[in-house]
C-alpha cells in the first residue's frame, strides 16, 4: 500500500491568496491616502517617501503571491522543493517589476499631474 506523507497544501494556497488579497486592499487604501495628500504638498517632497509607506503592504502581497504560486504548483503535482524553486523566482521577479513600475508611475503622476494618465480623451 502506497501512502502519501503529505496532502496537497490547500490550506497554504488559501492562506497565500488571503494574504495577498488583504495586503492588496491595504495597499489600495494607503495609495488613496497618499494621492489625496498630494495637493497639499510642497514641490520639494520626493515620491520615494510615498514608496516607503507602500512597502509593507506590497511586501505582504509579494509573500502571499509566493505562497500561493508555490502551493498551487505543488497541488498540480510538483515536488515541494521544485514547486518552491519555480514559484519563488517567478513571483519575486514579477513583484519586483511591478514595484519598479509603481515607483515610476508615482513619479510620473506627481510631476505631470493626474490628467496625464487619462487615455480616453483626445488631444
Amino acid at each position: 500500500m502506497y501512502y502519501f506523507p503529505l496532502q496537497p497544501p490547500y490550506f497554504l494556497l488559501l492562506v497565500g491568496f488571503l494574504t495577498a488579497l488583504t495586503s492588496g486592499i491595504a495597499l489600495s487604501g494607503t495609495l488613496k491616502v497618499i494621492v489625496q495628500k498630494w495637493p497639499s504638498r510642497t514641490e520639494n517632497t520626493k515620491p520615494s517617501s510615498s514608496l516607503k509607506q507602500l512597502f509593507v503592504p506590497f511586501l505582504g502581497i509579494t509573500a502571499g503571491v509566493c505562497l500561493f504560486m508555490s502551493s498551487g504548483l505543488e497541488i498540480f503535482g510538483f515536488p515541494s522543493l521544485l514547486a518552491l524553486g519555480v514559484g519563488l523566482p517567478i513571483s519575486l521577479l514579477t513583484c519586483l517589476l511591478v514595484w519598479l513600475q509603481l515607483g515610476s508611475m508615482l513619479t510620473f503622476v506627481q510631476t505631470k499631474g493626474m490628467q496625464s494618465l487619462d487615455l480616453d480623451t483626445e488631444g
